[in-house]
Order: C-alpha cells, then sequence, then structure tokens
C-alpha cells in the first residue's frame, strides 16, 4: 500500500508547489478601512499593502531600499493613519490611564509623549503605543496594531471608571529623516524648533487644526502631525506637506523595518505579543515599568514576581551570515526564523534583513539568556538553509539616540 501511495503524495505536493504564487496581491474592497491619507499615498504607486488595525496600510512604494537612503540622506512621508488614536478623558482619565500602563504618568507632563507599554494581568503586552498627554485629564494613545481600544473600554464599564474611551478623528502622518526640520519650519515657522523630543504642540494651518509631535518610527530626526478632522481635511493636508516639501527632496515611503532594525525598535505583533512581557524585550528599567509607584497597574504583580525572579529568556542582536537577506517590509521573512542549538529550537529570529550600510545581515533575536552574551554563535534555520548567527549587542546604530534628539 505505501508504495502506490508515495508516488501520489509526491505527486500532489510538487503540483501544489508549482501552484504556489510567490508574491500575492491584496485585495482592495470595501470590508477593510482606509487611512484618511489612502488616496493621496496611493497617487505616488504603492507597490505593496498589508492590514494593520484593520486598515490598509502602504508597506513600500516599490523601492524599499531606496526609500532608506532617502529616510538617512533626505526626508520622507509616511501615511500612519493607520495609527488609530485612542482618546480617553473625563474626570478620571488620568488615573484610569495611570492604571493601563507601568509607567508612572505623574512623570508625564502637559504637553508631553510617553512611549509605553499597555500590560495584561500576566505582565504580557497587549500595546506599545505613543502616549500624548493633551490636557491634565484627555490623553491620545496612539496605537500599534492590536485591539486595545476595546480592552479599555472594557476596563472602563467594569471598574465604573468616570471616563469616555473613544477613537477619534485624529490621523498621523509622519515626517522623518534629516531635512524634516527645514520642510517643518517651511510649514509652520521657526517656533517648531523649539519643540523638544517626544513633546508636542498645537497649530493651525490653512484652518486646519492638528498636533505635531517631535517623534517618529525611525530613530531618525522627524515628527509626527495628527491632524484633527481627518476624514475631512486629510489630502489638503497632505498636498500642503507634499509641496512644502518638494525643495528639500520629499520622497513617500512606507515604514522602514531596515531603520528600526538598525535602531533595536520592536514592532508588534513581530518582536513583541501577549506572550512577550517588558522584561524579556529589554524593557526593564525602572522608569518603563515602575513597581515603585504608589499607583497600581495592570500586570503589576505579574511583573513584580517576574522581576524578582529574572527571565529564562532576552531579546538581543544577532548578525546572520550568508546572502543578503530582504528589507523585512518586502515579503521576505514571512515567518520567524527558529535559532538551533544542540540540533533543538530553542528560541526565534523575530525580524531581520539586511543593512545596506552596515553591509551584513541583522535581526532581533528571542533567546535563552544562557545564549544571550554578545559573541555567542547559534543555528538559524532560514527557508534558504541554516546559517550561523553571532550574538552582538543592540541597538546596531547611534545607541544612545543622539540622531533623533539633534
Amino acid at each position: 500500500m505505501s508504495d502506490v501511495l508515495n508516488p501520489h503524495t509526491t505527486a500532489t505536493t510538487a503540483e501544489a508547489s508549482s501552484a504556489v504564487v510567490p508574491d500575492p496581491s491584496i485585495m482592495l474592497y470595501t470590508r477593510i478601512r482606509k487611512s484618511p491619507y489612502f488616496w493621496k499615498s496611493r497617487e505616488h504607486g504603492v507597490a505593496m499593502y498589508s492590514v494593520y488595525n484593520h486598515t490598509y496600510h502602504p508597506r513600500h512604494y516599490g523601492d524599499p531600499i531606496g526609500e532608506y537612503w532617502s529616510l538617512l540622506n533626505d526626508v520622507t512621508i509616511w501615511d500612519v493613519g493607520v495609527e488609530r488614536q485612542l482618546e480617553i478623558s473625563g474626570p478620571d482619565a488620568f488615573d484610569f490611564t495611570n492604571m493601563l500602563i507601568p509607567r508612572d504618568l505623574s512623570k508625564c507632563k502637559v504637553g508631553q509623549c510617553k512611549y509605553v507599554f499597555i500590560t495584561a494581568p500576566d505582565g504580557g503586552i497587549i500595546n506599545d503605543p505613543v502616549l500624548l498627554r493633551l490636557e491634565e485629564n484627555r490623553f491620545w494613545l496612539s496605537l500599534a496594531d492590536s485591539d486595545v481600544g476595546l480592552w479599555a473600554m472594557g476596563l472602563a464599564y467594569s471598574g465604573n471608571w468616570n471616563v469616555e474611551v473613544k477613537e477619534v478623528d485624529v490621523s498621523p502622518v509622519q515626517i522623518q529623516g534629516p531635512k524634516s526640520k527645514d520642510l517643518m519650519v517651511d510649514l509652520f515657522g521657526e517656533s517648531i524648533m523649539d519643540i523638544p523630543y517626544y513633546y508636542l504642540r498645537h497649530y493651525t494651518l490653512d484652518g486646519m487644526e492638528m498636533v505635531v509631535s517631535r517623534t517618529g518610527y525611525t530613530a531618525e530626526l522627524g515628527y509626527e502631525v495628527y491632524l484633527y478632522n481627518a476624514v475631512a481635511d486629510a489630502p489638503r493636508l497632505w498636498d500642503a506637506i507634499w509641496q512644502a516639501g518638494t525643495p528639500h527632496s520629499l520622497r513617500p515611503i512606507g515604514p522602514c523595518h531596515i531603520r528600526r532594525i538598525e535602531a533595536g525598535m520592536l514592532a508588534y505583533g513581530c518582536d513583541i505579543t501577549l506572550d512577550t512581557n517588558p522584561m524579556e524585550v529589554g524593557y526593564d528599567y525602572k522608569w518603563m515599568v515602575d513597581l515603585e509607584q504608589e499607583a497600581d497597574f495592570v500586570g503589576k504583580e505579574a511583573l513584580r514576581r517576574v522581576r524578582e525572579r529574572g527571565v529564562s529568556r532576552i531579546m538581543a542582536g544577532v548578525e546572520i551570515d550568508g546572502p543578503p537577506l530582504g528589507t523585512y517590509n518586502d515579503g521576505s521573512m514571512i515567518e520567524r526564523f527558529p535559532i538551533i542549538s544542540a540540533d533543538v529550537t530553542v528560541g526565534q529570529v523575530t525580524s531581520a534583513c539586511n543593512s545596506p550600510r552596515l553591509e551584513r545581515n541583522i535581526g532581533l533575536a528571542m533567546l535563552p539568556v544562557a545564549l544571550s552574551e554578545p559573541g555567542t554563535t547559534i543555528g538559524i534555520s532560514t527557508p534558504q538553509g541554516m546559517r550561523q548567527g553571532t550574538v552582538v549587542q543592540k541597538p546596531f546604530i547611534d545607541p544612545l539616540k543622539e540622531t533623533p534628539k539633534a
């Protein structure tokens, strides 16, 4: 019987393999949301989309490497309307928001921004938004890719908090790169130079209301422009930025994963998930997970136990030998790469790419603590076969983040 079945199985597998479409398209239709900038960004020739927060998201415009160099040398514009703005307001807004995150919000001034985790009861990471404090009791959470709005609404209801939790008609666009300051001065005037790193300021441009923050997902000099009334005004803002940016070689790009991997920046769903906690991904900083603060927060006791006993795995940097990998946002890394030691899978490379300026393959990897020392060699299973990896320090470039603070 086995002699009969085996040839059939082989043939079926071969037929299926030949039917694989290497670069399948993504369907555009009514069910998936569109960013308010969707039609404007599409005019520039989006070549690949993904879906982020149930919304189409431009990943690149046909040349991810060229986009990388434009980010490093000039100025770029990104449609990041997928970063939905969850507004928390009302008399209990401060206490409620403080309960959602491990950071101590009493150390966040009005007009300041903070990178935060939202943690689950077991300490797992639900989301890692940028928090903007607009007023004493009004906050925006600029969300990564998870349904944390439903989580916050459920907590507010079950805890009888006197807050309003809602998604507002505010959509950000990112202006990133060394020439971003020049472009922003042309748009908003010299006062833009006075915004410190991770602070915000309110502006009006041609009747459009917006918040400008000195933030971004690049580790380069940059800004995010959060537009009110975005559904109506997004095309007009995009055109204004494009006109101001033309003299500065402005280029539309998608999220530059090469640059964020170089910077050791985490991507939700890729490097961090509900199954990881802040200590495991290298954020065991007392200011990021403040267990000494008076306020309680979701996951506080679980994270206290994690800190007391230590972690068994940790996020590290790796260099990977062999031919150049892709750019990560080009569909070249469909699955995480298993890490092999003594013929056993012991971890995963969660994000990897080829860095053009470092001229080597780099990645972020979740490893057993025992294998996380720089210089340790590991086996990495890729679709092209086994490769050798070497554990290194991360970030790979600019560890003190001097570039975005310039």
